[in-house]
């Protein structure tokens, strides 16, 4: 059964990827190639993952006991290309 931890860490990891497709791949195709299609193609998914990251952190946050400079750590690591990956090694590993 998947704990609320690693539905953040699954999501995380979906949202790192999505953000590094569409911004290293999905916008230089849009403006270096002419074609939006790729763009159009991940901005929703990632748009939705983004949104899940959001309160899922917060929720995680809460549950853990995050100070607030934490969390906000947390958050600005979304807009941060592999941001989510640092944040999953740093804060999100369960404890062995």
């Amino acid at each position: 059964m998947f704990s609320l931890l690693n539905t953040f860490r699954i999501i995380a990891l979906l949202e790192g990827v999505s953000y590094l497709l569409l911004l290293f791949l999905a916008v230089p195709i849009k403006y270096f190639g002419n074609d939006p299609q790729y763009v159009k193609l991940l901005g929703m998914p990632h748009g939705l993952l983004f949104v899940a990251y959001v309160i899922l952190a917060f929720i995680i946050g809460s549950k853990l006991k995050w100070k607030t400079k934490t969390l906000l750590f947390v958050l600005a690591a979304s807009v941060i290309p592999f941001g989510t990956f640092y944040v999953d090694k740093a804060y999100l590993k369960p404890v062995a």
